[in-house]
């Protein structure tokens, strides 16, 4: 049986799910999305990824700054739901929200909680070295990704970058969200407290620390790399321009932190890091070697 649902998310990480969840037939009464922000050169309002699907899936889109006026809260609740489904949202749901649906409010977080609550979970798992990560489904409380868990389920991470494991834990996400429901619909399912060990927290990724520190080692730098790319990308100086680093591997070889050693194959504290794409501002990224044709870089040259 169809649950009546709302969905509440923002950016493409939460596309999958709505998507899957119309697709199994369940009735999204109304989808919730962060307000249209400036975008572009022209900074003309753009709505977010999420709220772009809802409209091209005629389903009624509300975008409210805040859920602390009484009034929005009761617009949610004469909604009349089953359940609400929270995908990056980006706005903190108070309890008379999260006390709304008859079943509940439950989130996608694209981690193994306790591991990684917070902002960027992938981003900081992949920074971390981290084996695996995977996709928690939770029911929400108040506290920051602290609710009592309902199901999860692994993905190996490998050299990942961080684009190619958000799309694969989207995925991933939108298929155990699919389960969920389906077990929350039939009474099969129960709620797990998260432990009480394990537990780390996934800070906001500040575009100011994304510079990369020669002094590191090799592998440190490859999972540095790897958690920033595409985007926003981790970056160091050459000839006084920021060059971004797309795709990299650890090496073996020896130099001083920062040293030119052979192409694009930089050394670092421990190892060297070889530069396989790489994008330069204002332009596409591009081959380490078709880079170098254009942007000449002598052995023993210093990069900061």
């Amino acid at each position: 049986m169809p649950l009546r649902l709302a969905f509440m998310g923002t950016p493409d990480f939460a596309t999958p799910v709505l998507a899957e969840l119309v697709a199994l037939g369940h009735d999204v009464v109304c989808v919730y999305s962060q307000p249209a922000r400036p975008k572009g050169r022209g900074m003309t309002l753009e709505p977010s990824p999420v709220a772009k699907m809802a409209t091209s899936l005629n389903i009624p889109v509300r975008t409210p700054e805040n859920f602390r006026d009484a009034a929005e809260q009761e617009a949610f609740a004469a909604l009349k739901l089953d359940a609400a489904v929270v995908v990056a949202y980006g706005l903190l749901l108070p309890k008379a929200v999260l006390d709304a649906p008859r079943l509940g409010c439950f989130n996608v977080h694209a981690s193994l909680l306790p591991r990684w609550r917070g902002a960027a979970p992938i981003q900081r798992a992949i920074e971390a070295g981290d084996a695996e990560t995977g996709v928690t489904i939770m029911r929400m409380d108040e506290g920051l990704d602290t609710g009592p868990m309902l199901m999860t389920a692994k993905e190996a991470i490998g050299r990942k970058t961080y684009g190619q494991l958000h799309d694969d834990l989207a995925q991933l996400g939108a298929t155990l969200m699919g389960r969920a429901l389906a077990a929350l619909e039939h009474g099969a399912i129960a709620d797990a407290p998260q432990p009480h060990d394990g537990i780390t927290y996934a800070k906001k990724i500040d575009r100011n620390k994304t510079r990369i520190d020669w002094s590191r080692s090799a592998r440190d730098l490859d999972c540095f790399v790897r958690s920033l790319s595409p985007m926003p990308g981790a970056w160091f100086e050459a000839k006084g321009e920021r060059i971004k680093v797309l795709a990299c591997e650890p090496v073996v070889a020896k130099g001083s932190s920062g040293e030119v050693l052979d192409g694009l194959t930089i050394a670092s504290g421990d190892g060297a890091l070889k530069l396989l794409s790489v994008q330069r501002t204002g332009k596409g990224p591009m081959p380490a070697e078709a880079f170098l044709r254009g942007f000449a870089l002598a052995t023993g040259e210093r990069v900061s």
